[in-house]
């Protein structure tokens, strides 16, 4: 299946939860990630039950400090 993750084209397993995704991408969670499907923020608690589609767009975004 063909999704736009922050930006670039990318082919990933189909019929996965938002958790099933961030764990092929080998995204960490565990130190603060917000994810969003087609410009909407997916809640973390949500992420087990959601389900991209093909095309959807996500965008997996960290916090920075600075100033």
């Amino acid at each position: 299946m063909e999704l736009q993750i922050n930006g670039q084209t990318r082919q990933v397993r189909q019929a996965q939860s938002l958790t099933a995704l961030l764990a092929e991408l080998e995204v960490d969670t565990a130190s603060g990630v917000a994810v969003l499907r087609n410009g909407e923020v997916v809640r973390r608690k949500d992420w087990p039950t959601v389900t991209p589609t093909e095309g959807d767009e996500i965008e997996i975004v960290r916090p920075t400090v600075g100033g």
